[in-house]
């Protein structure tokens, strides 16, 4: 048995398991307009699955607003399955839906005057695209080209360190964000598994923002990396579909170990 091998089976045969999973590029696959992201079927399947047994606890866990995170998810109230939205500020539970958390008026309306004014200072450059986000800004420029996405950048690092220099400034796949919350996936993390009661921890992403959570697990874990730039994860898997080899791997564990 290798070393991963090991490693699987662990956390796969832990006494309360929580499966956290970011959503685009590692259940779906990145597409230019980000509100059209939905899960392969076999990662759906393999989310349902694990969702489905006991002492197992599935979390998306992502960037995007609870609304947007939802809404791709195609998350209804009866889904077992918890959110985390924003970062790690949003979070939806099962059976009790939407956890409230107070917002700064202060640091809404700024969010607002911010959003408003990057969004006029690159309206010049095509494909651009600015999202609004709950807790701050987006500037996505997938379908921009490199000149076009550089200037955006620029403007938009420029205008918020004007304004905001304490917010806290992530980059991801064709994207750049900015948050007056601090929260990462690393606190969502650490809060989905002190909620559940969590014994052991499986976390799989993708991206730059992944790596917080990545770097947070504990011995015992289980780290994913979906692609193939250098992670702090301890498994690596060359896309969407090989993640879904090692969730249903999980599963099939899970429940030979149950009987």
């Amino acid at each position: 048995m290798t070393a991963a091998d090991a490693a699987l089976e662990a956390v796969s045969t832990t006494a309360v398991l929580v499966v956290a999973l970011d959503f685009d590029g590692t259940l779906a696959p990145l597409v230019d307009d980000p509100m059209t992201a939905r899960m392969t079927p076999r990662a759906r399947a393999a989310v349902d699955a694990l969702a489905a047994l006991p002492a197992t606890s599935v979390a998306l866990v992502s960037g995007r607003s609870l609304g947007h995170l939802r809404e791709i998810a195609e998350h209804d109230d009866e889904s077992p399955v918890w959110l985390a939205a924003s970062h790690g500020v949003q979070f939806w539970i099962p059976g009790a839906g939407e956890e409230a958390d107070p917002d700064d008026a202060a640091d809404l309306a700024l969010r607002d005057r911010l959003q408003n004014e990057i969004t006029a200072a690159v309206a010049h450059l095509e494909g651009v695209w600015i999202e609004p986000k709950e807790f701050g800004v987006g500037v996505h420029t997938r379908r921009a080209d490199a000149d076009s996405a550089r200037e955006a950048r620029e403007i938009a690092d420029r205008l918020v360190a004007a304004e905001a220099p304490q917010w806290r400034r992530r980059t991801g796949h064709d994207i750049l964000e900015f948050a007056f919350r601090h929260e990462g996936k690393d606190s969502a993390v650490s809060r989905l598994r002190e909620r559940v009661g969590a014994t052991a921890v499986i976390f799989a992403g993708d991206d730059v923002t992944d790596e917080d959570a990545l770097r947070s697990l504990v011995t015992g874990d289980l780290g994913i990396h979906v692609g193939d730039r250098e992670t702090a994860a301890t498994l690596t898997v060359a896309d969407i579909d090989g993640l879904v080899d090692v969730l249903e791997a999980v599963a099939r564990q899970r429940v030979a170990h149950a009987q």
